[in-house]
């Protein structure tokens, strides 16, 4: 075997601009070019004919009754935790391990967030660390789907049934992600998620919310979709989708104080990406697993994904991480493997994920309000902040996690190249500890 790069060897993988079309996402086609077109020539950007028929579209995909364009994930999250029913003084429980665009929305609501710990192998949600985290004041779990792994949801839904609470899914790394064959955005109350450009169902900067619930539907809409609630309009036909009379009474007005309408053009792009979106992400999937069968048999390092056999999936395979086992290869950190294999080539390899949010000043110190004291406690919410060392294993990231290619296409020369990279440097750990 050749010497490590980094130690003066030649490198495991050569730049071939054949192979550029690999990481290129997301497609754009002349089909998407002329349906963006087509709706900036009708100047119908803040219409809504064409998301109403994306929306249908998306619904009938995933498998649910209702779904609702949004101008980006955030967006849909926050109207989701509002339909839910958060509220200042209330606590959220949710994964440490994410982007911030997950969770610090209960902020805004004068919530508080109670972070959960993660499973070492899925990355998720630790079903385990949830119900001790339940109080008096708890009113949502929010799931997220990490890096397209699905989370494991049966044992949480029975949780939240068992304590009347509703679970959010953030499904914005998972659109197509399969949990025991169900599709992720189908398995909690309600979902939400992120379709913007580096996202694997990406057409812009754009969310969608799903549910089965009509209610939350209709709060989505009152929230932050004044013009779909029945008010009277100069300028749009009368769009009566709101029904609940508690809710209709607020017609005309957004009660979040925000428009989270969707642009048409990724309304537009939206439908295109859809049509050729299932075959899509079966490439993706076909070639995360060939990359991986190649490594079955390196210590150290193991793929992050579902087994095989449980009928889980990746989606879109979005930010695909593998898991670093140390003691495996002689103690050798995972940064210092990393580095060793970025030698050999392979950009995309880094130590850990996401910073874990539980320690981030925002969920401490930050006072939306001007109280004069922490939002996270100005409501007369129970203390819930955590300091280091009270989630393990998220706050082992970057010793347990790496990043690894995400592949776009099936292409086997350049799998082979890069999967040699990975086994080379696993194969001669011994060599980066002299």
């Amino acid at each position: 075997m050749n010497k490590l790069a980094i130690l003066g060897g030649s490198k495991a993988v050569v730049e071939d601009s054949q192979h550029e079309e690999m990481f290129c996402w997301p497609i754009v086609t002349e089909e998407d070019e002329q349906a963006v077109l087509e709706v900036l020539r009708a100047r119908s950007m803040s219409g809504l004919d064409i998301t109403k028929k994306f929306e249908t579209e998306f619904a009938e995909w995933v498998g649910v009754k209702h779904a609702l364009g949004h101008c980006n994930g955030t967006a849909s999250l926050k109207g989701a935790m509002w339909a839910c029913g958060v509220g200042a003084g209330d606590e959220v429980i949710c994964p440490s391990m994410t982007y911030w665009a997950s969770i610090v929305q209960a902020l805004s609501f004068g919530a508080s967030v109670n972070f959960a710990d993660i499973d070492p192998d899925t990355l998720c949600i630790d079903p385990n660390d949830i119900e001790h985290r339940i109080g008096p004041k708890t009113k949502l779990i929010v799931v997220v789907h990490y890096a397209g792994h699905p989370c494991d949801m049966d044992p949480i839904m029975e949780i939240a049934r068992r304590h009347n609470i509703k679970v959010l899914e953030d499904v914005s790394h998972a659109q197509g992600s399969l949990y025991k064959g169900r599709m992720t955005g189908t398995l909690g109350d309600i979902a939400g998620m992120s379709m913007m450009t580096g996202k694997s169902f990406a057409i812009g900067e754009a969310g969608m919310m799903v549910t089965n619930d009509r209610l939350l539907y209709e709060r989505c809409i009152v929230y932050g979709h004044y013009a779909r609630t029945g008010a009277p309009s100069n300028y749009n036909p009368v769009d009566k989708q709101v029904h609940d009379e508690t809710l209709s009474r607020f017609a005309g007005v957004a009660l979040g104080g925000a428009k989270h309408r969707m642009n048409q053009t990724c309304a537009a792009m939206g439908r295109v990406q859809l049509k050729y979106y299932p075959e899509r992400i079966a490439e993706i999937q076909k070639a995360m697993s060939r990359f991986w069968n190649l490594l079955e048999d390196v210590p150290g390092i193991r793929p992050h994904r579902p087994p095989l056999d449980s009928g889980s999936t990746m989606g879109g395979g979005y930010f695909p991480r593998g898991l670093y086992c140390a003691e495996e290869l002689g103690g050798l950190s995972c940064e210092k493997f990393c580095e060793a294999v970025r030698a050999e080539g392979v950009t995309a390899c880094n130590p850990g994920a996401n910073a874990p949010l539980h320690l981030h000043p925002a969920f401490h110190e930050a006072d939306l309000f001007n109280q004069g004291q922490p939002t996270v406690i100005a409501f007369g919410q129970r203390d819930v902040r955590q300091g280091p060392g009270s989630l393990p294993v998220t706050e082992r990231i970057n010793e347990i996690a790496f990043g690894v290619p995400w592949f776009k296409h099936d292409d086997l020369e350049m799998i082979e190249q890069i999967a040699s990279a990975y086994r080379k440097v696993a194969l001669q750990a011994e060599a980066l500890q002299l």
